[in-house]
């Protein structure tokens, strides 16, 4: 109980009562009472001098740091996720300190966040300490999860009592990407002042959202921030299959001719694709893995992708022999990266300064542009070498979207402003080194051009100089040499057909340039590229055996049909059951039903002139989909002949063993049923 007496002292007081099972603290205010309740006044009195009398209770006066009665966060009451960045409040300490040693001393605490966007560098390496109030008003045990954000290395939970923390138990949740969660638990009728004291992973990326989580929503929570790729993620995996590919060509090209300019570039990518494919898995996974990769390994990576691609331009372009100065330059690249890598390892594992840790991996990035845009300005000079325009030019293209992605990095302000995908660094980052792949191939075949034709021309003297000898095997030569033409040509040709896989992007840029003036084959082009990226995201969605559940299908069909009428005129309402039943719909089931959605939806927009339409789901002993519009309905009688819409949308119900019908009532009635 929190007692108030004022018209003795005016201060808040504690009750501790103590019965055979141990100390329970009532969480009860009584405040100044007016004349009319003074009976009850003199109840309460006379009851907690009898406690006080058999020593079962004793007094004990508030100080700042206990909670006080007033507003309190309610864990019963939770049923999802609370966000209580208003309700907290949070002081900074340093490591070298225990908080619990400081926590009466000299702890400064400021109502909400001290900083709401990303945490300032100089407070990566301090501890952090937030503190806010529970209570459970049920009537039985209430448990939440306690999440302060993202990359959160150490999290330890204490309770205030009586100027004093009691360390609460750490207990995980039975989950792979746990570290980040603490369960904190209160019995009925129970309030506490939590203190959760915290240590930053060394990144510069850290924010705080802290936030509670009820037990039961804990899995669709983690599935819900790690298990949903965004545009980003979709490139970053389409990218490094690219970069596979790449690497398995100059593995195979080292094999045949034993060149080591094409395993430097087999490292390159290996490297750079690692790191670009771990970031996008361990995207907003709170485990140990992806700490140590967003705050150490990431980096590391980076610069030995970076290192291995100036040794393979040093073998490319000969630079020895015929580019001295990019020789050197590529030397002191290298140096540099070595250096830069030895210095982020020793300031990260043995100094908590992480405002030079993080100085360094900047001041190294810009270095690299700068020795990009050098090689840019020395290319220019050498603008005659066809190999070196196409270099010239792949470079431009990754110091244009390298600076760009830094700059977004470095300001958030900028990347605010964004939309969608453009807010993410990554994402140009990875534009730059796309166009400086393809500008690279194209260098390649040119270079390999040039090598086929001198050796062709070496196979032509030869064969002239033994033309007075042996006439016959001139003429078996010159066979040979004809087969050998119709190779080359073949792969010419072939190799010129990867420069259709940039059709696509080239049409987006086109139309990006002409604006009004975009001729509409282009926009023709750009449609017919989404539409198959769209049935694509389709089939990867149906082929990925994570998805085998009835709840995926729903939150799938629901997103899609609000989206396919956002820009309409007809106005969409989904209604989904409260607890959908956790059952397996394998994907060829799954995939059939959305295509029979996708087409009743299709039909309703083009020709039941409805305002509104409705889709209902109705989960038991089987599937129940129905779509309803306050359309015009449809005459049965009179469907066109050839249209296979409905026909395909029979078929595919069957296929699945469903049943399918479709009928006027007040406007078009869909029903799909399948059993479960």
């Amino acid at each position: 109980m929190i007692l108030r007496l004022p018209r003795i002292t005016g201060k808040w007081y504690r009750l501790m009562y103590k019965n055979k099972k141990g100390c329970i603290t009532f969480e009860t205010s009584v405040t100044c009472m007016k004349k009319t309740d003074s009976f009850r006044l003199l109840l309460v009195v006379a009851t907690i001098s009898l406690l006080l009398a058999d020593g079962m209770a004793q007094f004990v006066p508030l100080n700042g740091k206990d909670s006080l009665p007033g507003k309190c966060i309610d864990i019963s009451r939770i049923k999802l996720v609370k966000n209580i960045t208003t309700e907290i409040s949070t002081a900074y300490f340093s490591k070298k300190m225990t908080l619990p040693a400081i926590y009466f001393q000299s702890l400064q605490f400021y109502p909400g966040l001290v900083h709401k966007k990303t945490i300032p560098n100089d407070f990566i390496t301090k501890g952090a300490v937030m503190r806010f109030d529970l209570c459970n008003s049920g009537d039985s045990a209430f448990s939440v999860y306690f999440f302060p954000g993202l990359y959160y290395d150490h999290i330890k939970l204490y309770r205030a009592w009586n100027n004093k923390l009691e360390e609460l138990p750490r207990v995980l949740p039975d989950h792979p990407d746990s570290i980040g969660y603490r369960l904190i638990s209160l019995s009925p009728h129970d309030t506490a002042t939590i203190v959760a004291e915290l240590g930053f992973v060394k990144t510069y990326t850290i924010n705080m959202r802290p936030r509670l989580i009820s037990p039961e929503y804990f899995g669709s929570f983690i599935a819900e921030m790690t298990s949903s790729p965004n545009e980003s993620q979709l490139m970053t995996y389409v990218f490094c299959g690219l970069l596979l590919m790449m690497i398995l060509f100059s593995i195979a090209n080292f094999l045949q001719g034993a060149n080591p300019e094409f395993l430097y570039y087999s490292g390159y990518a290996f490297f750079l694709g690692s790191m670009l494919l771990t970031k996008a898995m361990l995207f907003y996974h709170t485990s140990k893995t992806s700490y140590f990769l967003e705050g150490y390994l990431d980096y590391i990576m980076q610069s030995l992708g970076i290192m291995f691609y100036m040794l393979f331009m040093q073998k490319y372009l000969d630079t020895k022999s015929e580019h001295p100065f990019l020789h050197k330059l590529y030397n002191a690249g290298i140096f540099m990266l070595l250096f830069s890598a030895g210095g982020y390892t020793w300031f990260h594992y043995f100094t908590d300064n992480f405002t030079i840790e993080n100085a360094i991996e900047n001041v190294t990035k810009v270095a690299l542009l700068i020795m990009t845009l050098i090689f840019l300005v020395y290319s220019l000079r050498h603008r005659k070498d066809k190999l070196m325009r196409y270099l010239f030019w792949g470079n431009l293209c990754l110091f244009v979207f390298s600076l760009f992605s830094q700059l977004i990095i470095m300001s958030n302000t900028l990347a605010r402003q964004l939309p969608g995908i453009f807010k993410s660094s990554i994402f140009y980052y990875e534009l730059g080194l796309f166009l400086e792949l393809v500008f690279f191939l194209m260098a390649l075949n040119h270079k390999n051009r040039k090598q086929l034709i001198a050796q062709a021309r070496e196979r032509e003297r030869l064969k002239a100089d033994n033309q007075m000898k042996e006439y016959e095997k001139e003429l078996a030569v010159f066979k040979a040499q004809e087969q050998e033409r119709e190779r080359i040509s073949a792969d010419i040709h072939d190799e010129l057909g990867s420069g259709m896989t940039a059709i696509r992007l080239m049409s987006e840029i086109a139309r990006n340039k002409m604006k009004e003036n975009t001729p509409v084959e282009i926009d023709k082009i750009s449609h017919s590229a989404n539409e198959v990226l769209n049935k694509m995201n389709a089939i990867i969605w149906s082929m990925n055996s994570g998805n085998d559940t009835i709840d995926n299908l729903v939150s799938y069909i629901r997103s899609y049909a609000l989206e396919y009428f956002e820009n309409t005129p007809v106005v969409c309402k989904v209604n989904t059951p409260e607890n959908i039943v956790s059952k397996e719909l394998t994907g060829d089931k799954r995939r059939n039903i959305f295509l029979c959605i996708k087409e009743t939806l299709n039909n309703a927009l083009k020709h039941s002139r409805a305002s509104t339409i409705k889709i209902d789901f109705q989960i038991d002993e089987e599937l129940v989909i129905k779509i309803a519009d306050n359309g015009i309905g449809i005459d049965l009688q009179h469907i066109r002949e050839f249209g296979n819409g409905l026909k395909n949308i029979s078929r595919r119900m069957e296929s699945i063993g469903g049943v399918y019908d479709i009928k006027s009532n007040h406007g078009t009635l869909t029903t799909l049923t399948l059993p479960l």
